[in-house]
């Protein structure tokens, strides 16, 4: 995510071309629909999500913990954390205080060392992200790891408090033995609260050294224990998405090439995942956030493991030994990239080798002896120039040599257009690159002109990955943008686009997926949550419409023999679904005013039944929010006769005809 592409015009005050109602009725519109084949198949990838840990998406977000900096290592120990009555420059003998150790030699390498002078007035109290949220009468998960060093302290006194210092669950563990121990215990609160905190508090004096201070809710995502959060994996998997895409974006390549994102950290035992500084940690003035670190609790296995549940295929994307070149733009040595090239190959053996492979039975250990069958790897994230080329040659030739049938995404840079993207296009040309991924940020404007983008696409060259688009309603990096229906209504038009050209078009995802109504750096964003309840954006909802009704086949719809992509404000694409024996028209409406359409089919049989399902709302700028949905898709059965069909299409929206 970066300042791409340079806004058009300001997006509420697009022209009237578009938006404003004409002299007098709209005609109806004859459309002809032809079933006969076009010899295109929908992919079954042609629509995915992209997932980035942007917007607190993974820690704070998808990944349940609900602890902060739970083993202490930030840059800044402390972070998230407070001792209320424990002063800088004291020996407080009336409390304690608490010193970090740190153990270089180990991944997770600091803990806590609690010195307790007073258990009646020392006490440790956590933030959470943004707060802890808390539903009541669940249960949650608490966990930590102590070893008593001296003293005699007896028991850990553990209370979720509100913001006014009222207790909402409480428990205690009493402390046995030497050495690390692990504890745990459950609590269930007496009342839903969004910004509850810890606190912890001690019986006894004495100093203990306390780790991996974690907070679940039981109710996670299929119920795994350290799991992902439930209602966010719902709506994921609402959208029937075609792959997963992951981890990035931009955080896979780093600031720097030291805190690019390295997937063989994310694995093995939580506890022992190398803490890492997060890339939008303070990549956006607007928006610094300096507690947005990475615990990688959600890392490369978690993510396979969530494609396979949602049925998607996995798309992993790795550093090609650059980092982002927005900011240091540090590079390998094409000399020195064998440990990057080896990583993906590595990666590869981890996701699809069997248990007798080094990494297949890391997998194996971690719960999964079955390979994840993955099909598809990403080399690089939107770098550009003779340097992301020479690096993908080397990748190129590596990968297939050892893995030929693995399909590699390679990056056509950040913007739609200009030199770098016409050189990286010309290059990957000439190297019979398989799958390019193209990015857009733009204005609604934008995207409503480039709906036939994709026409003149060469068909014998590589395919394309639209992997990263959103429309921006005022302007790239904005922290003002909205998920308004202008955005969504613009994107539908664009999609239209998309699916016309599936012969050229196999992958799209929106970007970013997520965003924490309290610790965002990015607008505009698919699925919006806090630290209760999260909805889902008119922009959502469109892609749910595409993607639900994605079908097999496609198939031509024309006005006067001509694709519909924004003469007389209309844009259309039809498929057929031979699973279901469907026949799918996708109309979307970009006029201040209704029309309607009567559809000739031709080479079509089907039945009496039609359904239509409508998104759309009353004002361009209108919004759902987390009171309340009021863009949603409303869905309607008719009977129709044989021949000809008659549909209305309400001012600007999007309309889904189904005939059975």
């Amino acid at each position: 995510m970066k300042a791409k592409t340079k806004i058009l015009t300001a997006a509420i005050s697009l022209s009237a071309a578009f938006f404003s109602a004409q002299n007098g009725n709209i005609e109806k519109h004859l459309l002809d629909l032809d079933g006969t084949s076009t010899n295109i198949k929908i992919q079954p990838t042609m629509y995915g999500i992209f997932f980035e840990d942007i917007n607190f998406a993974a820690d704070g977000g998808l990944y349940a913990e609900l602890i902060k900096n739970r083993s202490f290592e930030f840059d800044e120990s402390l972070t998230g954390w407070k001792q209320p009555n424990t002063k800088t420059l004291s020996p407080n003998l009336d409390s304690g205080f608490l010193t970090i150790i740190t153990d270089k030699s180990k991944t997770n390498k600091n803990y806590a060392r609690i010195t307790v002078w007073n258990d009646k007035n020392y006490s440790l109290e956590n933030e959470g992200f943004r707060g802890i949220g808390l539903h009541q009468d669940e249960k949650y998960d608490f966990s930590f790891n102590l070893e008593n060093v001296s003293g005699n302290i007896s028991a850990v006194n553990t209370k979720i408090i509100d913001e006014n210092g009222m207790v909402i669950s409480s428990a205690s563990s009493i402390i046995k033995g030497g050495g690390w121990q692990k504890y745990s215990t459950v609590f269930i609160p007496s009342k839903t609260i969004e910004k509850a905190k810890l606190q912890i508090t001690f019986t006894g004096k004495g100093v203990v050294n306390m780790d991996m201070i974690s907070l679940f809710p039981q109710d996670t995502w299929k119920g795994r224990k350290g799991g992902l959060r439930k209602d966010l994996v719902q709506k994921l998997y609402d959208l029937q998405p075609g792959f997963l895409r992951f981890p990035g974006g931009c955080i896979v390549e780093g600031r720097t090439l030291a805190e690019r994102y390295q997937w063989k950290k994310t694995i093995g035992r939580a506890e022992d995942r190398e803490n890492l500084i997060n890339k939008w940690n303070n990549g956006f003035p607007h928006r610094l956030t300096p507690d947005y670190w990475q615990s990688f609790g959600l890392g490369f296995f978690e993510y396979f493991q969530l494609a396979e549940d949602l049925g998607a295929e996995p798309l992993p994307i790795l550093s090609c030994g650059m980092a982002c070149q927005f900011n240091t733009a540090e590079l390998v040595k094409v000399e020195d990239l064998d440990p990057y090239v080896q990583d993906a190959l590595d990666l590869i053996e981890f996701a699809n080798g069997d248990s007798s492979t080094k990494w297949g039975k890391i997998r194996t250990e971690m719960g999964h002896p079955k390979p994840f069958n993955m099909k598809f790897i990403g080399v690089g994230n939107e770098q550009w120039g003779a340097d992301y080329i020479e690096r993908y040659k080397v990748f190129e030739k590596a990968i297939h040599t050892k893995y030929p049938d693995i399909k590699i995404i390679s990056g056509s840079g950040p913007s739609p257009d200009g030199e770098f993207f016409d050189y990286g296009w010309k290059e990957l040309k000439k190297l019979n690159a398989q799958v390019v991924d193209e990015h857009y940020y733009n204005s609604p404007e934008w995207f409503m002109k480039n709906a036939g983008r994709y026409d003149e696409y060469d068909r014998s060259g590589p395919k394309v990955f639209a992997g990263e688009y959103a429309a921006q309603s005022v302007g790239v990096v904005k922290p003002d943008n909205k998920n308004n229906w202008l955005t969504a209504l613009s994107e539908a038009a664009f999609m239209t686009g998309l699916e016309r050209n599936a012969d050229v078009v196999t992958m799209t995802s929106y970007a970013p997926l997520f965003a924490h109504a309290d610790g965002w750096q990015w607008t505009p964003d698919l699925i919006w949550f806090n630290n209760l309840k999260s909805y889902a954006t008119p922009n959502y909802y469109v892609q749910k419409l595409f993607s639900n009704n994605k079908g097999t086949d496609l198939i031509k719809i024309t006005e006067n023999g001509k694709s519909l992509k924004g003469e007389n404000y209309l844009y259309a694409s039809a498929v057929r679904d031979l699973k279901k024996n469907e026949t799918i028209i996708k109309i979307v409406n970009a006029h201040a005013e209704k029309t309607s359409v009567e559809i000739n089919p031709k080479n079509i049989t089907s039945g009496s039944k039609l359904t239509r399902i409508v998104l759309t709302s009353a004002g361009l700028s209108d919004e759902n929010n987390f009171q309340s949905e009021i863009i949603t898709p409303k869905e309607e059965t008719q009977t129709i006769k044989k021949g000809k069909i008659s549909a209305e299409i309400p001012a600007n929206s999007v309309v889904i005809l189904k005939l059975k």
